[in-house]
């Protein structure tokens, strides 16, 4: 298993971050302060100073370690956002956590879906996972379309949840366990047979957020 090796559909395409990376990805995060801000983690303890080598530094020890895969989104091989797989579990849990951002003048081309289910996809059958997660702010229509399309399931409110923006905000949950795709997320995806609904939230969760 070699995750520095693109995995790929059509123009777009995820691999595993490099520290040569961070040059690029620290201008994308600068330019697109703006567009990012709304759900970009932040911490209650005060500003953290914006060290992208650093950051790399820790997601690829993360990595070694078993923690987390942290990926790049790639768009005609430039790279154009990042996708971290966090917080594994493994043991009788064996799950872990999508998170992702994607330049604004990358996004309404697919490429958060696509790279969202070949990173599903590898989890589940390389890492040998079986269950992956997405927490998404009610505000953030772009990342509940992501879900809508690969056909993720509504699990529920999570309160006050993360850090986001300067304050803890409410997010819904969404979910996969491998025996529901056993196809794959991607080809699923692809042959247009991801169900439809799966991702709807209550009224009431719609009203409480």
């Amino acid at each position: 298993m070699d995750l520095s090796v693109p995995r790929q559909h059509g123009r777009v395409s995820i691999r595993l971050v490099r520290p040569r990376d961070a040059r690029v990805l620290q201008q994308e995060l600068v330019s697109n302060r703006s567009w990012l801000r709304p759900w970009e983690a932040t911490s209650p303890d005060g500003v953290i100073s914006l060290d992208m080598r650093g950051s790399i530094r820790r997601l690829l020890q993360q990595y070694r370690d078993g923690q987390g895969v942290p990926f790049v989104m790639l768009w005609d091989d430039e790279v154009v956002g990042t996708l971290n797989v966090w917080g594994i579990a493994r043991g009788s849990l064996a799950s872990a956590t999508i998170g992702y951002w994607v330049a604004e003048r990358f996004a309404g081309r697919g490429i958060t879906p696509a790279a969202v289910a070949l990173a599903t996809d590898i989890c589940f059958r390389e890492l040998n996972l079986h269950r992956m997660e997405i927490c998404i702010r009610p505000e953030n229509a772009a990342s509940l379309r992501v879900v809508e399309k690969l056909g993720f399931r509504y699990e529920g409110m999570r309160r006050r949840y993360i850090h986001i923006d300067g304050d803890w905000r409410d997010h819904y949950t969404f979910a996969l366990v491998r025996e529901e795709v056993p196809e794959g997320v991607l080809r699923r995806w692809a042959q247009g047979r991801a169900p439809q609904g799966a991702a709807g939230i209550p009224p009431a969760d719609r009203l409480h957020a």
